[in-house]
C-alpha cells in the first residue's frame, strides 16, 4: 500500500477519539453521580479513569509501534500466548462489536426518526399499534441503511473511509464542545453554582462509591485498543501510532473532564444524580426550543462515526485470523483499484 493510501497522524487521532467517545458520555455521568457520595468523589472517579486510560493508551501505543500489522489486537495475543487464545478472545470481540454496532445504529435511528417523523414523539400517536409498528419499521430501515452505506464507503477505499470518519468525529467533538458552552453564558438570573450537600458517610462508603464509579468511567474511556488493528494502514507507524493514540486519549480525557464539570456546574450535582437525559438539559440552554431536534441530528451523526469505526476495525481482525488459516482463505482478498491502461 502506497503512502498516499495510508492514514496520517490527524486521521488516526480522530479514529482513536471515535473509538472511545460514544453514547456513554451522555449517560454515564448521571450513573457515576448516583453512586458518588460527593462531587469530589465524582470528579476523582473521572480523573482516575482518565489516568488509567492514559496508561493503557501508552501501553497500546508501544505495542502498535513495535508490531504495526493488520489485525494487531489479534496478532499481539497470538504472539504472546497462542493463536487459539487469540482466536477465542477476538471472536467474542467481533460478535460483541457487530451486536453493539447494530444496537447503536438502532439507537441513532430512534433519534433521527423523531426529526423525520415528528408525530413519533407523541406518546398518544404511538398508542395506536399500527403507528408504533410503522415507526419501528422506519427505525430499522434507517439503521440497516446506515450500516449498508458505510459498508459501501469502506469498500470504496481506506482514504475515503478515514476522511469520512474524521468528519463525523469532528461533528461529535463539536457536540461535546457545544454542551460545555453554558459554562460561559451564565447570567445573574441563571447562576452557575454547583449544588453542595453535606453528607455523613463512612470511609468505606466513599471507597465503594469511588470504586463503582471508576468501573463505569473505565467502560466510557475504553475502545482505543482497536486502533492497533489498523497498524499496517498507518503512514510511518513507528511514530504515528504512539503520537496518534496519546494525542487522542489526551483530547478525550480533557473533553470528559470539561463536560462533567459543565454537568455539575449547570445542572447541579444532586440533580445530576436523578437526571435521565442530561445532554438534552444542556442542549436546551444553548438551542432553546429547537434543542431536541438539533441534538437528535448531532447524536445520530455521532452514532454513524461509531458504526464506521467498527467497519474499519473488524474486517482487519478477520483478515489476520484468515492469514493464520483460522478462517476461510477468501477473507484474505483485498479489493484494490488498478488504474486504467489506455492502449496507444
Amino acid at each position: 500500500m502506497t503512502s498516499k493510501n495510508k492514514i496520517g497522524l490527524f486521521d488516526l487521532t480522530m479514529l482513536v477519539i471515535s473509538f472511545v467517545i460514544g453514547m456513554g458520555i451522555f449517560r454515564t455521568p448521571a450513573s457515576v453521580a448516583a453512586v458518588s457520595p460527593t462531587a469530589f468523589i465524582f470528579f476523582m472517579s473521572w480523573i482516575a479513569g482518565g489516568l488509567i486510560a492514559l496508561c493503557g493508551a501508552l501501553t497500546y501505543a508501544e505495542i502498535g509501534s513495535r508490531l504495526p500489522v493488520t489485525g494487531g489486537y489479534y496478532k499481539v495475543i497470538s504472539y504472546a500466548y497462542h493463536p487459539s487464545v487469540a482466536f477465542a478472545i477476538n471472536c467474542i470481540i467481533l460478535v460483541s462489536n457487530a451486536a453493539s454496532s447494530a444496537a447503536v445504529a438502532l439507537v441513532g435511528s430512534e433519534y433521527i426518526t423523531g426529526v423525520l417523523l415528528p408525530a413519533s414523539n407523541d406518546p398518544e400517536y404511538l398508542k395506536i399499534g399500527a403507528n408504533a409498528e410503522q415507526v419501528r419499521m422506519v427505525q430499522i430501515a434507517i439503521a440497516i441503511a446506515s450500516i449498508v452505506i458505510f459498508y459501501g464507503i469502506n469498500m470504496a477505499g481506506l482514504r475515503l473511509s478515514a476522511r469520512t470518519q474524521t468528519v463525523l468525529t469532528i461533528i461529535k467533538i463539536s457536540l461535546i464542545v457545544a454542551l460545555i458552552t453554558p459554562l460561559f453564558f451564565a447570567t445573574a438570573e441563571n447562576p452557575v453554582i454547583p449544588t453542595t450537600v453535606v453528607h455523613n458517610q463512612t470511609l468505606l462508603e466513599y471507597i465503594k462509591g469511588f470504586g463503582v464509579g471508576l468501573v463505569a468511567v473505565s467502560f466510557t474511556c475504553g475502545g482505543y485498543q482497536q486502533t492497533i488493528n489498523l497498524g499496517a494502514d498507518v503512514e510511518k507507524p513507528n511514530r504515528t501510532i504512539p503520537r496518534g493514540i496519546f494525542m487522542g486519549i489526551l483530547i478525550i480525557v480533557s473533553l470528559y473532564l470539561l463536560i462533567n464539570y459543565a454537568y455539575v456546574s449547570v445542572i447541579g450535582f444532586e440533580t445530576l444524580k436523578t437526571s435521565k437525559n442530561i445532554a438534552a438539559i444542556m442542549a436546551s440552554k444553548i438551542f432553546g426550543v429547537n434543542a431536541q431536534r438539533i441534538l437528535s441530528v448531532l447524536i445520530f451523526l455521532g452514532v454513524l462515526a461509531y458504526v464506521n469505526g467498527q467497519l474499519l476495525s473488524n474486517p482487519r481482525v478477520m483478515y489476520a485470523m484468515s492469514d493464520d488459516k483460522l478462517l476461510p482463505s477468501f477473507l484474505l482478498f483485498v479489493f484494490s483499484r488498478k488504474p486504467a491502461v489506455i492502449p496507444l
